[in-house]
């Protein structure tokens, strides 16, 4: 596949996430070096723009380079973008200009003007620290400790103590910043790598290694850099226990740390992006609509103002994080008709940011699309965006995902009347879903009722939807099986066909009745 090949390339990926106005400045950045215009680089750099997918044999038939020369062309090539992106003032932050003054400062040292290395190291720690960038600040320290044991000044006794005492404070702060942040980091692999706890020994487990992890601290004496951390580690810890409620309330203080700091949105908008899609996840599991409506409004009113940090990886996950819970909005609402609208939308996003989306968001958003037109009863083009994630053979995604595709697809196949390939659909889902560990409860019994679908007399039918119905009611609040609703609303399904009504109505039904 063509999208493979680019990615192969690593030179050719970074040509090509280039804006307009990053080329202009790379070829004024080239121009101001003096470079020749038949440089071999900037031939190259030429050439990899014009090409829609990366082709060596294409480059080599150009003639300027020859195939041994062009592995140390491309590597100049790279090096002379990323040099040109620095000095791009759209990618000039408070952390790239402390690190400028930090090298200002190492350049006039080694020159022996330690006067005016020290006047420059001494502005930049006190920007680094106002920013909570500490690591750089305790650089700068151990640089000015450095100057000062050559520079001999009246004021060297004070002047060692104070940095001794600075030293120690950042070195400690650090430490604990680090000790948050890779338990945040095994939290969240735990997260990716088991998924979410499904019974009381897990539970037990995942708790133990929490508390045995967490650090020491006192909450009055944390920066703003430690408290992000913190309230990472217990919100994967909660994620992973299924205490939405607790998710809530650490994503709560992980976005409003942002609010209270608005210095550090523009200087950290991953994060603060981050924290919105938390918050906006847990209240989506916990159904606290009129809160989670007012997130996602706040987050796309913020983020569309002028001062936000605004460039190609930020773009794509404010595409990435408003339209997932603007589909989320709709399904918690019932309103999939009116949701319809965001397909093309989406679709259009999908292609914008292919290169800066990973397989398994897009799958998400398939997914997605796929409940919409199941929701209004467009079963068919449900199981056109079904097939793409499940004949997605390389894909590596959460299990829960693919298992619930299928059993999706299953229940679209019946609804579309295509049950002329239902029994080998069935048996294909049922291989795939005993490969799997740890099944819901829920997963279990749909994939019982599904099978023996082919035995059931058709005046039987209506029955067997009212025993299934009433045997997964009793999952709907377990803390264990809850979750599985929210991936398929099996409820309101079976309830649609016991009713004889669409499955939008059932949940719209629902949500009017909640929300009184």
């Amino acid at each position: 596949m063509p999208i493979a090949k680019e990615q192969k390339d690593n030179l050719f990926v970074l040509v090509k996430s280039l804006s307009k106005s990053e080329k202009r400045q790379f070829k004024l950045y080239v121009g101001r070096l003096g470079v020749n215009e038949d440089s071999k680089f900037l031939t190259l750099f030429n050439i990899l723009d014009k090409l829609h997918v990366y082709d060596e044999e294409a480059i080599l038939k150009k003639g300027f380079v020859k195939k041994q020369q062009l592995s140390n062309v491309k590597a100049h090539l790279y090096k002379q973008i990323l040099i040109s992106l620095r000095l791009n003032p759209s990618h000039q932050n408070v952390r790239i200009q402390i690190r400028e003054q930090l090298d200002f400062a190492t350049i006039l040292y080694h020159k022996g003007l330690y006067k005016q290395s020290l006047k420059i190291l001494d502005k930049a720690k006190s920007l680094a620290i106002v920013n909570e960038e500490k690591n750089i600040a305790y650089e700068i320290i151990e640089l000015e400790k450095v100057i000062e044991s050559q520079y001999i000044t009246r004021s060297i006794s004070s002047r060692a103590d104070e940095l001794t005492i600075q030293a120690k404070e950042l070195s400690q702060q650090n430490v604990l910043a680090s000790k948050l942040s890779n338990l945040s980091l095994q939290l969240y692999g735990i997260f990716l790598k088991t998924g979410y706890v499904k019974n009381d020994e897990e539970y037990h487990w995942v708790t133990n290694y929490f508390n045995d992890r967490m650090p020491v601290y006192d909450i009055h004496k944390l920066g703003f850099r430690e408290k992000l951390w913190l309230y990472k580690s217990y919100l994967w810890y909660s994620f992973l226990i299924q205490d939405f409620l607790s998710c809530y309330k650490y994503a709560r203080k992980w976005v409003d740390l942002f609010y209270d700091n608005p210095n550090m949105i523009k200087l950290n908008p991953v994060f603060f992006l981050r924290g919105n899609q938390y918050l906006l996840e847990a209240l989506f599991f916990t159904r606290n609509h009129k809160k989670f409506k007012n997130a996602l409004l706040e987050l796309e009113t913020v983020s569309n103002k002028k001062w936000f940090p605004n460039d190609d990886n930020v773009e794509s996950l404010k595409f990435l994080y408003i339209y997932s819970n603007k589909f989320n909005l709709h399904f918690m609402e019932g309103t999939f008709k009116e949701g319809l609208p965001l397909i093309d939308e989406v679709i259009t996003g999908i292609n914008k940011h292919k290169s800066r989306l990973d397989a398994h968001h897009i799958m998400v958003f398939y997914y997605k699309i796929a409940s919409l037109y199941f929701g209004i009863g467009e079963n068919r083009k449900c199981i056109a965006y079904l097939e793409k994630i499940i004949s997605n053979k390389s894909l590596a995604m959460r299990e829960d995902l693919l298992c619930f595709s299928r059993i999706l697809n299953l229940v679209a196949h019946y609804e579309a009347g295509l049950d002329y390939n239902l029994d080998a659909l069935i048996k294909s889902t049922f291989k795939f879903l005993i490969k799997m560990e740890d099944l819901y409860e829920v997963q279990k019994e749909m994939i019982k009722f599904l099978k023996g679908l082919g035995d059931i007399y058709p005046h039987e039918i209506r029955r067997e939807f009212i025993k299934l119905h009433d045997k997964l009611l009793q999952f709907e609040d377990h803390p264990y099986e809850r979750r599985a609703f929210l991936y398929l609303d099996v409820i309101s399904w079976l309830k649609s066909r016991i009713e004889n009504k669409s499955v939008d109505l059932i949940i719209r039904e629902k949500f009017i009745e909640s929300n009184k």
